[in-house]
Order: C-alpha cells, then structure tokens, then sequence
C-alpha cells in the first residue's frame, strides 16, 4: 500500500479496507469475472450459504458486496487525491473469500492524475471500463435488468460520496461534480446516465428525511434476509432484515 491512498483511510473511512498495490499470485484477474463458467461458479460457492435458488436475488445481492468492495478505494482516490485508479477489467484483479465473494481489489499502481475533474469524465474509467460491462455479464446470467444491478452500484457510490464530504481531507465541494453526475438524465451528448437518481431522499408521514432507493436489490426474496431498511417497495414497511455479514453495509444497503 503506497503513502499516498494509506493515508486516506482514516474519519469515515477508517474501518474499511484498502486496496492492494501490486497483483497477488493468488487474485483473480477481474476480467475473468466476466467469464460465464467462472462467474456461475462463484455464484454456486455464495448460493450454498442460503435456502434459495433465486438466482436474481442472489446475483443481485453478490454484485452488492462486489460493487461495495470496490467503489470505496475509487472515490476516495478520485475525490480526495484527484487520482484515477486503474480499475478496468483488464488491469485489475479481485481476492474472493471462502463463499465466493469479492473480499478485496488488487490495483496494478497508485493510479495517476484525472485528465478532467468534469462530471461527466472523471468517473468514465470505473463506469465504462469496469462496471458497465460487468453488469451486462451479471443481467445475461440472472436474467435480472440491468438497471437492478447498476443501482445496486449507484446506491453505494452515492452513498460513499456522502461520506467523502466529511473526511478530514476533503475540500470544499469535493463531492460537487460527483453529485451532479447523479442528478443528470442523460450525459452531454444525449447518453442515457445510468446512474441517475439512485436514491432518493423524501420525508415520511412523521416529517422525517428517508433515503430510499429507486430500485429494489430483490433481496426480500431470500429468505433469510428480507427487505433493506431503505427498500422503496411500499409493502417492505422499512422492514429490517435479520441477517447481515461481515460486510453489512454491502448487504443491507
């Protein structure tokens, strides 16, 4: 781990994992996640630990701890230090824990100055390089839209960019151009965004402020979980579920 992106593991971000300099012999090479022998693997191994063969719930809820694991070191680097990681496909690579999760990224370098601190281009390697295509793999094997796994990505990144506000760190309206990427439509040149909106804040019977997602995780379909505290489905009744993980905040977020 270099200097550079060590110390930015610290206020909100200071029980969370970094990323590993350097590709382990040992970690898998994240284009291989999109692989579909490989990839039905690892969904078979997370599959085994509940009593559910719902494969769009559980490729939904496996792409969480995916996106969760790997969203953090990039906006953190991207926001704090004006540094774009190399985290495409081809030049990343993925540890996966005993159930078959993402556990932790492995980055090639420390990355290297943002050509554009612009909304609409300073994200561009981690949206096009990495998680688009990733997400058409996930859809294609689950059968679930995309737009459920792209907001089980924008649920995160908009969330860690709230909390990229508070590090000791940050500037002034460091997380400004990130904010404006989710609250556009469409890109300049007439793009659909996927990542708009993916959450919404709204206030409840009793005038308190609720983060809702647009889009439900299908987790409730798993039994031993159930609806996310901030399930926009109208009959979760902001449910908790039971169960959460090492990782809670990738599951139950």
């Amino acid at each position: 781990m270099t200097t550079a992106l060590s110390r930015l593991y610290c206020g909100p971000l200071e029980q969370l994992t970094p990323p590993i300099i350097g590709i382990p012999a040992d970690a898998l090479p994240a284009e291989r996640l999109l692989d579909t022998h490989v990839l039905d693997e690892l969904l078979e191994r997370y599959s085994v630990q509940y009593q559910s063969n719902d494969i769009k719930a559980i490729t939904s809820i496996w792409s969480k701890w995916h996106f969760s694991t790997l969203v953090v070191p990039y906006l953190a680097a991207n926001l704090l230090l004006e540094r774009d990681l190399p985290v495409e496909l081809d030049e990343m690579a993925v540890l996966i824990n005993d159930e078959g999760c993402t556990a932790s990224v492995a980055i090639a370098h420390e990355g290297k100055p943002l050509d554009s601190l612009d909304a609409f281009q300073r994200f561009e390697r981690l949206l096009q390089g990495h998680v688009s295509p990733l997400v058409e793999t996930l859809s294609c094997i689950s059968g679930a839209a995309p737009k459920v796994f792209w907001s089980n990505f924008g649920n995160y990144f908009e969330y860690f960019v709230a909390n990229m506000a508070h590090h000791p760190m940050a500037l002034p309206h460091v997380a400004d151009e990130a904010k404006r990427l989710l609250d556009h439509r469409v890109y300049p040149d007439g793009r659909r965004n996927p990542m708009f909106m993916p959450v919404r804040y709204m206030e409840d019977a009793s005038g308190e402020v609720q983060r809702t997602r647009r889009l439900c995780c299908l987790r409730y379909r798993i039994p031993e979980f159930g609806y996310c505290g901030n399930c926009p489905l109208d009959e979760c009744g902001k449910a908790k579920a039971g169960k959460v993980g090492p990782a809670a905040v990738a599951v139950s977020g």
